[in-house]
């Protein structure tokens, strides 16, 4: 018997460098960057903030401002095109209908002069061959299945009549309203609320499993993606250091970066004593320091930390960029 092949990646980045101009040199926001989603899996990116995780999925998108940002090496494939290729119309019929993007701030994501009821039908139409009323009537029906009461009184209400939860749950209603095969979900949870977290946490990972589309998390939560997400990518300063099933990440992180973000995590200290921080700030990248990026916020950094270390397996699924951890397993 034959055997069964490997699901091909919805979303595949490999080796992306992406630099941004500015008048003091360029900044390396990546370096070398690869990741993949496939079909009905969650995937999380987790890292701090300016780590390049957001950059990384507006880089795959093409959604980064035209002349802002130059691509110095790597490919991104989306549903097996080169989106980094494809022309402003070709884009423009994959973004909303085949990816979909739920943006990190529902306070600012949707327009709050226009009716969400008609910001949704816009959105509908212009991907999928609809009439009006078909489209108003999905619209209703994707609102109540995000557990929204009263959905046709919120098609009919502004943004700013709405709680951050509430347009939170619109943002997931539009993302999936055209059935897309990939979902990016760009810290959709961040200043809400636990109990609203929790809920919208719930309606991603139902409705992705659902409609068995690929989702890419991004997160500076490891909490949050260890809840949520099948597998990790751990990103810092623009490159991936760790990379694994979750489960197995959290339980024995690899990269001191890693260990680092779980020691943070508010659960981790004990009672009544400060929150553990990772002490010192990132490297500044228009004109990074030799070596390991992490190597002068790192308790463990020796002189071979001086040279970079490449990404490589350290077991079944799991790869790890860091000399200590290679020496460790024979892989240095």
């Amino acid at each position: 018997m034959k055997e069964a092949s490997a699901p091909e990646a919805v979303l595949d980045i490999r080796d992306l460098s992406l630099e941004f101009p500015t008048y003091r040199g360029s900044i390396q926001a990546l370096s070398g960057v690869s990741l993949n989603a496939c079909a009905g899996e969650i995937v999380g990116v987790v890292g701090e903030s300016g780590c390049g995780k957001s950059v990384t999925m507006m880089a795959a998108t093409r959604l980064l401002a035209k002349g802002s940002a130059k691509i110095t090496g790597g490919s991104v494939r989306l549903l097996g095109r080169d989106s980094l290729a494809m022309s402003e119309r070709e884009l423009a019929s994959v973004r909303g209908r085949l990816v979909s993007t739920i943006f990190q701030e529902p306070m600012n994501a949707l327009n709050p002069t226009v009716r969400i009821g008609k910001q949704m039908v816009e959105v509908i139409r212009r991907h999928k061959p609809m009439s009006r009323a078909s489209a108003e009537r999905r619209a209703v029906a994707l609102l109540a299945d995000m557990l929204i009461t009263e959905p046709e009184h919120i098609m009919r209400a502004y943004p700013f009549e709405l709680s951050g939860g509430m347009r939170q749950r619109v943002l997931i209603a539009m993302a999936f309203s055209c059935d897309p095969k990939l979902i990016i979900a760009d810290e959709p949870t961040t200043a809400l609320d636990v109990t609203v977290q929790a809920l919208i946490l719930g309606l991603i990972k139902s409705h992705a499993a659902r409609a068995g589309a690929a989702v890419v998390f991004i997160s500076h939560d490891m909490a949050v993606v260890s809840q949520l997400c099948d597998r990790l990518y751990v990103m810092y300063a623009g490159r991936v250091v760790e990379t694994g099933p979750t489960q197995a990440v959290l339980r024995s992180p690899a990269h001191p970066y890693t260990r680092a973000l779980i020691r943070c995590l508010p659960g981790s200290s004990p009672a009544k004593q400060p929150l553990q921080q990772i002490p010192g700030l990132l490297p500044n990248l228009l004109a990074p320091p030799p070596g390991c990026l992490f190597r002068e916020r790192c308790n463990e950094a020796n002189e071979r930390c001086l040279s970079v270390p490449l990404q490589s397996s350290i077991g079944s699924e799991r790869k790890v960029a860091c000399w200590r951890r290679l020496e460790e397993a024979g892989a240095a």
